[in-house]
């Protein structure tokens, strides 16, 4: 059954071109993972204070997602998330695992 994996971010007003950059000019690694799916990043609804965006994945099963996690790929992907300006968030990211029932 397929698996979804979504980080949901809060990003500041003003800084979602910002926030689309940092995602466009990423190299995810993920195109030759087994059981990658497929990727989107979503804007979602404003408030005064923050624009919602969310990182969607979809992946064959949550073992794929899983050994994604613990891979090279993963640690690739992510090597730079340090360098990424943390004052453009409205808080740290909550990742949501789900897994289709139908």
């Amino acid at each position: 059954m397929p698996f979804f994996a979504m980080n949901r971010f809060r990003v500041l007003r003003g800084h979602e071109d910002t926030f689309i950059e940092i995602w466009r000019n990423r190299d995810s690694h993920l195109a030759q993972v087994p059981g990658f799916v497929r990727f989107h990043l979503l804007q979602g609804a404003q408030t005064d204070e923050h624009t919602l965006f969310i990182s969607h994945s979809e992946w064959e099963s949550e073992q794929h997602f899983l050994d994604w996690t613990r891979s090279e790929a993963f640690r690739k992907a992510h090597a730079n998330a340090g360098n990424a300006p943390r004052d453009i968030y409205a808080g740290p990211p909550q990742l949501e695992q789900l897994r289709a029932v139908l």
